[in-house]
Formats: C-alpha cells, sequence, structure tokens
C-alpha cells in the first residue's frame, strides 16, 4: 500500500497558511480546522515550512503567551520531510518514528498535494493486516 492509496481515500485538501500569518493566527487555524498542524506555502503551493501542536506549545513554554504575536517564520519548522505518492506505508512509518514527527506533506513536481498524518498510517496499515489476515483464512478454509 502507497501513500497515494491513503489520499485516494481520505483526500487531498490540505490546509494552509501564508508565511505572512502569525502564530496566533496559526492557533486558530488549528483550533477552528481541528488539525494537528498547517502547511505554510507560497502561491505556488510550494511548502516553506509546517507549524504542529508541539512547534506553538514549545514557543509558548519558552517564551510565554507573547509568542502568539511572532511570525509564523520564526515558529515553523523550516526543514520538512515529506514524501511522495509512491512511498510505501512501512518507509513512512519508519520516517515518521525515526524523525519523531506525526505530519507529512506529500509533494509531486515541487508542489504540495496533500497531508498524512500517523493516524492515516496507522489506519491504512491495521486495514491492510486485517486484509491478509482475511485472506489468510479463507486460504486455510479452502485446504
Amino acid at each position: 500500500m502507497t501513500v497515494a492509496s491513503i489520499l485516494n481515500t481520505k483526500g487531498r485538501d490540505v490546509i494552509t497558511a501564508s508565511s505572512s500569518a502569525t502564530a496566533g493566527d496559526i492557533c486558530k487555524l488549528l483550533a477552528e480546522k481541528r488539525i494537528g498542524a498547517v502547511v505554510i506555502t507560497d502561491a505556488k503551493r510550494h511548502i516553506e515550512g509546517i507549524v504542529s501542536e508541539r512547534d506553538i506549545v514549545r514557543v509558548i513554554g519558552a517564551e510565554g503567551p507573547e509568542a502568539l504575536n511572532k511570525p509564523v517564520t520564526a515558529v515553523m519548522t523550516r526543514t520538512v520531510i515529506s514524501a511522495s505518492e509512491g512511498d510505501t506505508l512501512n518507509s513512512i512509518m519508519s520516517r515518521m518514528t525515526s524523525g519523531r514527527f506525526r505530519h507529512m506533506p506529500v509533494v509531486s513536481g515541487g508542489k504540495l498535494t496533500g497531508l498524512i498524518s500517523i493516524g492515516d498510517v496507522v489506519k491504512h496499515r491495521i486495514a491492510q493486516v486485517e486484509e491478509e489476515a482475511e485472506q489468510m483464512r479463507n486460504y486455510i478454509a479452502m485446504a
């Protein structure tokens, strides 16, 4: 199973913001949309960074609530590890686990085409394991 199969099921809509936003703007967006990360893009959907709940908590913990007035560029993670639609679930799980992050943008041709979360990956992996188990039961029943 690949990243494309996840996106084909869940959809390709991604909540984005521009680099002119503040950390407070991102907090509002995270709360409104009930999401865990916002991808920061330019007008052509090239990724400039990503801001997660963890990034917000880290900056507020270090600087207090006035940190919400900071530009998002001071809060976001600039080095964004992304996936391609052909990547397998196992490779994505490994990269997310080793990098200790829960959201991964999907890029094609240098542009943002989707976003997957660890929850998406786990959900699809469980479905894959259940399908394999069912196939094994059917095979055994036929023998």
